[in-house]
């Protein structure tokens, strides 16, 4: 089959001739229909992630299969079935095995494209603004990155909540993205004054920051009292610290969120998640945005479209 294989930091090839996988004890195996690239699989594939695995490795976080074969220990769900799974790796493939534990069935009526993308993004942001955050109806929330795979859907999730969404992302192509899905206000992330222009607005209740860096910061000191700072990832590059002692004089919470760390210490969060969300795609609640779908074999290109942030919504590659 095809995969593409990395063989140490920063080297990947695509192969022709990899070994089709056989499920071991738990895990099923699935023909790949769609891989839902994530700017942790860049990370991966330069050895900076804080779960790579050993080379050589096929990375792909996340995919939507067809149940083809059952290991050893598992009973469902039956072959034949169309699943989302978060493995963690092997989605760049044309074949895999993934947990069984992990899979989960696919609502009737959505595509692969959506289905292979679905998982990651849109319950990193359910878990974070609801779990976490404990977003409420009439609170401001200021979304970092307003446009990419995770910030998307923040900004359409609160604002379905009731919450008043501020959206900072780089050029008016991809604010009018982030209006389209809820968005209230729209914020250039070159913008030199950013903390002036959210205290403007009323500050911020909740900033959901998958960005880091100078924006991080700036939307941090805008944060009212009481109010929630939820880090999500640092697709600048530019990891942020934060003033312990406003963190104390404000009132306001700093909120680690790691999406897949849930699934080894806590799943049950994310299980439920997932279901809330599936039963939203079913009523037409929310619309996942898929910006590009490209073959396996323009894998380089739709990974520099992240690398380049050139995308908006989710990037799938289909085998």
């Amino acid at each position: 089959m095809q995969a593409y294989q990395v063989t140490g930091p920063g080297a990947a090839v695509l192969r022709h001739d990899v070994p089709v996988p056989v499920p071991g004890t738990g895990e099923v195996g699935l023909r790949i229909e769609g891989c839902g690239l994530n700017f942790a699989d860049l990370l991966m594939i330069e050895g900076r992630y804080q779960d790579t695995p050993a080379t050589p490795f096929v990375p792909g976080l996340e995919v939507c299969g067809t149940i083809t074969a059952l290991g050893p220990g598992v009973d469902g769900p039956a072959i034949g079935t169309r699943v989302a799974v978060f493995g963690g790796q092997g989605g760049l493939a044309e074949h895999g095995c993934f947990p069984a534990d992990r899979v989960v069935p696919v609502p009737t009526g959505m595509s692969a494209d959506i289905a292979a993308g679905f998982l990651v993004a849109w319950s990193t942001s359910h878990l974070a603004l609801f779990h976490r955050a404990r977003l409420r109806a009439g609170e401001r929330v200021v979304v970092l990155g307003a446009a990419g795979g995770v910030g998307l859907t923040a900004v359409e999730l609160a604002a379905n909540a009731g919450a008043e969404v501020v959206a900072v992302a780089r050029g008016a192509a991809k604010l009018d993205v982030a209006r389209d899905h809820g968005a209230r206000h729209l914020i250039d992330a070159d913008a030199m004054d950013l903390r002036d222009r959210l205290r403007a607005l009323g500050g911020a209740d909740v900033v959901y920051d998958a960005v880091g860096g100078a924006a991080a910061r700036a939307a941090f000191r805008a944060l009212n009292p009481g109010g929630r700072h939820i880090v999500i990832g640092f697709a600048s590059g530019d990891v942020p610290e934060f003033p312990a002692n406003h963190l104390m004089v404000k009132n306001v919470d700093l909120i680690g969120v790691y999406w897949g760390g849930y699934m080894r210490f806590d799943p049950r969060p994310v299980r439920d998640s997932i279901a809330t969300l599936f039963d939203m795609y079913d009523r037409d609640v929310i619309r996942p945005h898929v910006s590009h779908v490209l073959p396996l074999s323009e894998v380089e290109q739709a990974l520099d479209l992240i690398r380049s942030r050139r995308s908006t919504g989710k990037v799938v590659v289909t085998p």
